[in-house]
């Protein structure tokens, strides 16, 4: 019997519950009290504050926002009350209002102890909305500004918000106002440090370390204790995004170097001119996005894309031009390849001087290479992150060329036995110059990369090139894997030295650990049996 009659008293709040609330909204008669406040004073408005935002309307909070910025206005003539920003309009429903040549505004005034209210009752309104977004903009106001008096609405808030995101913003909220308020029993605060390091990002620091200093003595140590965590997991995100850094450094190097590693591996040249074709690379994507901003604006987000095919061409062609002009004859002396295609270098660097002049030249990034993002705590630039897909599809496709193509497996015999290739009909000097010109044309891909990090001026190629011969030697003369690992290997020991002894040192150490080990491993870490090698 008993179990019956709870049923029946639980059935009857059910159904009269919601009606008495409803009730007690309607009560509210929303125009009448936005037209009381016109001659309300503080108190009053106060109350009339309290009541709108007791609604829960979202139609209120224009009001009330104009109120608080002192754009709400009393028409003397009509007592009508109207927002003024810029143009006259209604409270509610936002048209715009004419008053007539005879209206006289007064600005409804307020103080900060009513804006502090009405700041209050917005953050509840918007702590409370149907829309996520809002009620994550509440909870993180909330958290930049703890204020003791905004506990009740988040107590309110959290057991009915539904979303996991919105819901740990809210907690953590709590919890700063928590370890902030003077009022907070230490198990309390003891109860809000974890919560904060743990929901509060990278601001966590920040907070506990402020909070320390004005702590309970027994809340010290837990605060203490948080700091230390975070700082350990600093130091591990610190090293992770060094990787990263560095493999973005060596994705760099890895687009410099591929191509001086087939041609130094397959041809035995000294290229000290390869460095130039990076820099035509990258002034060839400087003239075709300038040919598209010119005459086809609407392409300007796909220029790189349009760049990419072009500078290959371009300094393929070029680098095809250089063997069969100046390398073919000097097949078998180092010395003076090195010395020609050094001077070469200068003639390349001095024209492209007089043509564009010696000021840096600008590349317009596109939108889709435009910004960073937060990977699980990791910053990633985006043109940084589309370099490195680059370089990995690069470096995909020469293998491809080297394996699945008759040039590749001709590149491959000459590699190995010139001699033994010759006679089997290969013709090396054909080989020779559409290896040139591969590597030359891989080299103007990697001046398209360039153009996104890095200032086109005719000394571009200099920055690249002593680094594009450690990664070759480093990796293994001619072998594509070597030059793959060392220049990952180089980029990544680039930027966890350089925290500690700067840039210049930096590179100093790397290039005296890389003498070192050539002494005990002549051929680098993948040895490649070769032309050069045997001679």
């Amino acid at each position: 019997m008993l179990t019956h009659l709870l049923r029946l008293a639980l059935l009857t709040l059910s159904v009269l519950l919601p009606t008495q609330l409803t009730h007690a909204q309607d009560a509210v008669d929303i125009p009448a009290k936005i037209a009381a406040m016109g001659e309300a004073n503080l108190k009053q408005l106060g109350q009339i504050v309290t009541d709108l935002a007791a609604t829960g309307d979202n139609s209120v909070v224009p009001v009330l926002t104009a109120l608080a910025d002192g754009n709400l206005y009393l028409d003397e003539t009509s007592g009508r009350v109207v927002i003024q920003n810029g143009g006259i309009s209604d409270p509610l429903t936002g048209e715009a209002v004419d008053l007539g040549a005879e209206a006289d505004l007064s600005r409804i005034r307020v103080n900060n102890g009513l804006r502090r209210d009405i700041s209050a009752a917005l953050s509840g309104m918007t702590l409370m909305s149907d829309n996520p977004s809002t009620r994550l903009s509440a909870a993180q106001a909330f958290l930049s500004k703890p204020d003791a008096a905004n506990l009740p609405l988040l107590d309110e808030a959290i057991p009915a918000e539904t979303d996991a995101n919105v819901r740990a913003a809210m907690e953590t909220a709590r919890a700063v106002t928590i370890l902030s308020s003077d009022e907070a029993s230490v198990e309390d605060k003891q109860a809000a440090v974890p919560q904060i390091a743990q929901g509060a990002g990278r601001s966590a620091m920040t907070i506990l370390t402020s909070a320390l200093a004005s702590a309970p003595d027994d809340v010290k140590p837990t605060i203490q204790a948080a700091i230390s965590g975070l700082e350990q997991g600093r130091a591990v995100w610190a090293a992770l995004q060094n990787v990263w850094f560095g493999v973005s450094l060596g994705s760099v190097l890895l687009l410099a170097a591929i191509g001086l590693a087939i041609t130094f591996g397959v041809m035995g040249v000294i290229n000290m001119a390869h460095g130039e074709m990076v820099m035509l690379g990258a002034y060839t994507t400087f003239l075709v996005q300038l040919v598209i901003r010119q005459s086809f604006p609407g392409l300007l987000d796909y220029s790189l894309l349009i760049a990419l095919p072009v500078a290959f061409l371009v300094t393929g062609a070029i680098g095809v031009g250089i063997e069969r002009g100046i390398i073919r004859w000097l097949y078998g002396r180092p010395l003076e390849t090195l010395l020609a295609t050094w001077g070469l270098s200068l003639i390349l660097q001095q024209t492209v001087r007089s043509i564009f002049g010696p000021t840096n030249q600008m590349v317009i990034a596109p939108t889709w290479m435009s910004g960073s993002t937060d990977f699980f705590g990791l910053a990633i630039t985006y043109n940084r992150f589309w370099i490195v897909i680059f370089a990995l599809i690069v470096f995909f496709m020469l293998l491809l060329i080297l394996n699945r193509t008759p040039l590749g497996l001709q590149m491959r015999a000459v590699t190995q036995n010139r001699r033994m290739a010759s006679a089997m009909g290969i013709r090396t000097p054909f080989v020779d110059a559409m290896t040139f010109g591969l590597g030359s044309g891989i080299a103007g891909l990697a001046g398209v990369a360039l153009t996104q990090i890095d200032n086109i001026s005719p000394n571009l190629g200099q920055n690249y090139i002593i680094d594009s011969f450690m990664v070759v030697v480093f990796g293994g003369v001619g072998n594509l894997w070597g030059t793959f690992v060392g220049a990952l290997t180089l980029g990544v020991a680039n930027k966890f030295l350089e925290p500690y002894a700067g840039a210049v040192l930096g590179k100093i150490l790397i290039l005296v650990l890389i003498i070192l080990f050539i002494q005990r491993r002549p051929r680098g870490l993948f040895a490649l049996k070769g032309r050069a090698i045997e001679q």
